[in-house]
């Protein structure tokens, strides 16, 4: 498939980002009320930050998956997860609230939300998640300048 990176996991992180954020973006209305929990008390309006984020989610879970939006979709996903980031925060600052979570789980989400940042940046974001760049091919072409075609 030509619209895919050129290395096997390359496409594994690919489709599990995609998996990830399209899954993770329909539980934002299917499992409001969890999201809802877990919105920060300071955030104005936290319905529609439930409702934003998780069509965001599913955008940039789809965007990635086509070589046009990829990489501007792995940016805005990067800028979800640092958004988002509150929300681990207060879950791993509130457990009692989150009693269905252990405390251990709630505080392993906050670096694990980093690990997923540089998977989603190598899968989507960096020079050779791209199919068809010049970085994905072990022989780089040199585009031609006016002085390499010939004169007449």
């Amino acid at each position: 498939m030509a619209f895919l990176p050129p290395t096997l996991p390359r496409k594994i992180a690919l489709f599990v980002v995609a998996a990830f954020f399209c899954f993770a973006g329909v539980g934002h209305f299917t499992n409001t009320e969890f999201f809802l929990a877990i919105v920060p008390p300071y955030l104005p309006a936290p319905l529609a930050l439930v409702y934003i984020s998780g069509v965001a989610e599913i955008l940039g879970g789809l965007g990635v998956l086509h070589p046009a939006s990829r990489r501007r979709a792995g940016f805005c996903l990067l800028a979800l997860l640092f958004a988002v980031f509150p929300a681990n925060l207060h879950m791993a600052l509130n457990p009692a609230q989150f009693s269905d979570i252990t405390t251990t789980a709630l505080y392993g989400r906050l670096p694990l939300q980093f690990v997923f940042a540089a998977v989603v940046w190598w899968a989507a974001c960096s020079p050779g998640s791209q199919s068809g760049t010049p970085a994905d091919s072990p022989i780089h072409s040199r585009a031609e300048s006016p002085t390499d075609s010939p004169t007449l």
